[in-house]
């Protein structure tokens, strides 16, 4: 598959190696010169321009791509980049910081396919994202860390509790939620643990089991 890159910081950079790695193809937009040129010498095609025009985002082919990832630190570029992306076609990915007002995320939250916090989900949470996933996979992320996902059963325990408010004692984090054949996305601060609800887990590989009795008992 082929996706466009708006950012080559640490999120947009980590985000194009993964899916690199995993035999896809990734053409870079950055309105930054040497981050271009990084990108240039880490062997991705990669073009210096504003991501939220319409003009510098038809250079990088969004014609022909998959999915745009608005990776850049500034909410309006990335915004604008997915707009474009949707008039092609695109799924759309957008990053904004976990420090916005929920009004910012719900400002943006119905016009895209995917929101990230690049503080909660990582390079690897955008991957996932593009890739056209409601972040349902299970994988290892590192050699200390994995992601995977539960269903909650009538009988567990956080039943009733505010997914923000579930302390995992430092194991991990929950970083996506989704109610039963709903997509998953970041948890809202009032949302609310159901029966048949899924959650997406980060964890130290080693707790990964102890986190999931922990949860659904």
């Amino acid at each position: 598959m082929d996706f466009v890159i708006v950012g080559y910081g640490r999120v947009g950079a980590r985000t194009a190696r993964v899916l690199r790695e995993e035999g896809h193809t990734v053409t870079v937009v950055d309105n930054n010169e040497k981050k271009v040129e990084r990108a240039t010498e880490d062997g991705f095609e990669a073009y210096l321009g504003d991501g939220g025009t319409e003009s510098v985002l038809k250079q990088a082919g969004v014609e022909h791509v998959a999915a745009v990832g608005g990776l850049t630190g500034d909410p309006n570029t990335n915004f604008a980049a997915c707009m474009l992306g949707k008039e092609y076609g695109c799924r759309t990915v957008m990053r904004i910081s976990e420090d916005y007002r929920q009004e910012i995320y719900e400002r943006y939250a119905d016009d895209v396919d995917e929101i990230i916090y690049p503080e909660r989900l990582g390079a690897a949470g955008a991957k996932t994202a593009l890739l056209g996933g409601n972040f349902n996979a299970i994988g290892d992320l590192t050699d200390h860390l994995r992601l995977a996902t539960v269903t909650v059963p009538d009988s567990a325990p956080i039943v009733g509790e505010h997914v923000a408010a579930i302390d995992l004692d430092g194991d991990g984090r929950i970083y996506a939620h989704g109610r039963r054949r709903e997509p998953m996305t970041i948890p809202l601060p009032g949302t609310v643990v159901e029966p048949g609800d899924r959650l997406a887990l980060l964890t130290e590989r080693n707790a990964l089991e102890r986190v999931q009795k922990e949860l659904l008992g």
